[in-house]
């Protein structure tokens, strides 16, 4: 119940032990083909080019940046958190010139500073995190940033990688250029096969550079002719977490995405609720959080690291420290996919009150940050 990996549903494990066949082969291109429609169906998408990138979360992050982003073009980046840095660093090998959006580490980004950056600028790209793992955020007006980046000529990327299944994805409502996840979170997949879907509009910017992308291995000029209508070798797929993939969004469309979305948030609910019976706080402003990671504020006096060891060493239960600016100040609490259960949220919070009275922590009422 950490921020990822969550537990992955046994029909994906099960899954995971069917015979290796070729990448290449007429039986693994139909798994192809269905992995790329259900991926259109999580991301609520019409976009030819949906496919999972054969690595982690972050090869999806890069590859959307490095084909998007061309030497000399100016990026928008909120840069005071974990991922915003990171998806910065990537930029700057890209070639890109990063813009950094003035934002409180602990706000989302608000339209007026937004807003300022692009009369301020000449912006080429926007990077934006629709789900904070480090905050336990959620940028909540995507489609309105995009608007903005529209309208001045730029390109927008959404980071979905803590949101994808478990929280409303609209992309195409959105009209967002390029969007990326992972599968070990939400999905409730082994990470190793990530999805990644890019606009026509995106594709178009991509096929017109004048430069390669600086990757041979995550050039969608290349991986589009394995993914798209040619199916020419590009590289050796990961079969197995491509059959794991296929699972895992055979049982997100089975539930229904809305109906995912609606547990996320049931079940995230009654976390918060019973964290606060405890006297515990969330650190995300009222009405932004996130319902697959939830981020609680550790009492004064109570030690973050001995609470987390306690809940791992006598109940075999995985919740994270804070990251960069908020270590010590905040707990991680996933409520991801096959995680995201009733009866898990129950024994947690029975361990979470043992962690906390082993430290002698006695308690206060529960505020929320306004």
């Amino acid at each position: 119940m950490g921020p990822g990996p969550s537990d992955v549903n046994p029909r994906v494990l099960r899954s995971m032990s069917t015979p290796l066949v070729g990448h290449l082969d007429p039986s693994f291109v139909e798994i192809m083909d269905e992995v790329q429609e259900l991926l259109r169906y999580v991301f609520q998408t019409d976009n030819q080019w949906t496919l999972p990138v054969s690595g982690t979360g972050s090869a999806a992050m890069e590859a959307c940046i490095g084909n998007l982003v061309e030497p000399g073009d100016s990026v928008l980046l909120r840069t005071e958190g974990y991922w915003g840095d990171r998806m910065a660093e990537m930029a700057r090998r890209a070639g890109g010139t990063v813009v950094s959006l003035p934002t409180a580490a602990n706000d989302p980004v608000g339209m007026a500073e937004y807003e300022r950056a692009f009369a301020e600028a000449e912006i080429d790209v926007v990077g934006i995190c629709h789900a904070d793992t480090t905050t336990g955020i959620r940028q909540p007006n995507v489609g309105e940033m995009t608007d903005v980046a529209h309208d001045h000529g730029a390109y927008v990327i959404a980071d979905c990688v803590t949101s994808l299944g478990g929280v409303p994805v609209h992309v195409d409502d959105w009209g967002v250029d390029a969007a990326y996840s992972a599968a070990q979170k939400c999905l409730s997949a082994p990470p190793g096969a990530s999805p990644l879907t890019i606009s026509d509009r995106g594709m178009a910017k991509v096929l017109d550079r004048d430069e390669d992308v600086r990757s041979w291995y995550l050039d969608l000029s290349l991986l589009e002719g394995y993914w798209g209508d040619e199916r020419a070798y590009h590289h050796t797929a990961p079969i197995t977490n491509t059959y794991a993939l296929r699972e895992a969004l055979r049982v997100a469309a089975e539930e229904g995405i809305e109906a995912r979305w609606d547990r996320h948030a049931r079940v995230s609910e009654r976390l918060v609720e019973g964290l606060a019976d405890l006297g515990l706080s969330m650190n995300p402003p009222e009405g932004l959080a996130l319902p697959s990671l939830n981020a609680v504020r550790v009492p004064d006096g109570v030690d973050d690291g001995a609470v987390i060891d306690h809940l791992r060493e006598a109940y075999d239960i995985e919740v994270a420290a804070g990251l960069g600016g908020l270590s010590g100040e905040i707990w991680r609490i996933g409520t991801m996919g096959y995680s995201a259960r009733d009866k898990n949220v129950a024994y947690l919070l029975d361990a979470m009150a043992d962690a906390l009275a082993a430290e002698g922590y006695e308690q206060t009422t529960a505020t929320t940050p306004a």
